[in-house]
């Protein structure tokens, strides 16, 4: 076979992916963040992502020593409803429900559908309920704003490229090492270039729709500031590695960003309802 034929064959696989990663975004159903207006695509409908959200959450707290009462459930709790009541046309169909888990590691998560997980090892830098506020906002913006189906979409259709890639390679006349070297660089290229950046832009919109959030429901947002300033001081040594190869967004990013947003959740703030307290966080210890 001359070197045009090679070249074909060689090709084809790739065109094969390019195509069915066209039929996978045109099939995929449109989201429009109420908050930002970003257009964005997601791989599931918001019923399957709300199973699947409660799927997990099940399996977590299985596994998990949950808090069923005391001071810490009730600040949780009493934070969790206010920012739900925030949240607006994004989450009026979620079926809102929080757990504590009594643990160490400075996190809380919340699934799609709007089932949250808060660990108890983040009450401590959260300090007061605004910064605690600042913290579930931020999580509970992922889901309204169905960042896990768009990742799980975008996921889908790099794999498909990875995989016509890697067709084409296994049909080239490379050896094995030169094959392995390219399929290193373009997987490389993919997490560096596409997945990381993509999951940054996630972490900076969960951080400025949290903002409004927490502003709408009476806690001052300027409290935001303070308590990604304790995480990056929580991180110690450990710090965080170069942004480019994170998915998220550097500490001193971040902070830039709620600058520049603040003045408009300010706006936010001075209209919501003026029972504003500020309760600093009680610990019944791990």
């Amino acid at each position: 076979m001359n070197e045009s034929g090679r070249r074909k064959i060689v090709i084809f696989p790739i065109l094969i992916a390019l195509i069915v990663m066209g039929f996978q975004y045109c099939s995929s159903d449109q989201f429009v963040n109420p908050e930002t207006g970003r257009q964005a695509r997601v791989a599931l409908s918001e019923g399957q992502e709300a199973a699947l959200g409660l799927q997990s959450y099940q399996e977590v707290l299985s596994q998990a020593r949950v808090i069923s009462s005391g001071p810490e459930v009730d600040l949780v709790k009493r934070v969790t409803e206010r920012l739900a009541a925030a949240t607006g046309e994004a989450g009026q169909k979620f079926e809102w429900r929080v757990s504590v888990v009594q643990d160490q590691q400075a996190n809380a998560f919340c699934l799609p559908g709007g089932k949250m997980v808060v660990f108890t090892g983040i009450l401590p830098i959260a300090q007061n309920e605004a910064g605690l506020a600042t913290v579930l906002g931020h999580e509970m913006a992922h889901a309204t704003s169905r960042h896990g189906s768009q990742r799980l979409l975008h996921n889908k259709l790099t794999n498909t490229l990875l995989t016509g890639a890697s067709a084409s390679m296994a049909m080239s006349e490379m050896d094995y090492q030169q094959k392995q070297a390219v399929m290193a660089a373009v997987g490389a290229g993919a997490q560096f270039g596409v997945l990381f950046p993509f999951s940054r832009d996630h972490e900076t919109e969960a951080d400025i729709v949290g903002l409004h959030y927490m502003a709408r429901a009476g806690y001052d947002p300027r409290e935001a500031i303070g308590f990604w300033q304790r995480m990056a001081e929580a991180a110690g040594s450990r710090g965080q590695p170069p942004e480019f190869a994170s998915t998220h967004p550097s500490h001193g990013t971040r902070v830039d960003r709620l600058k520049e947003e603040m003045p408009r959740a300010m706006e936010e703030f001075q209209k919501a309802p003026k029972s504003r307290i500020d309760v600093p966080v009680e610990r019944t210890g791990n």
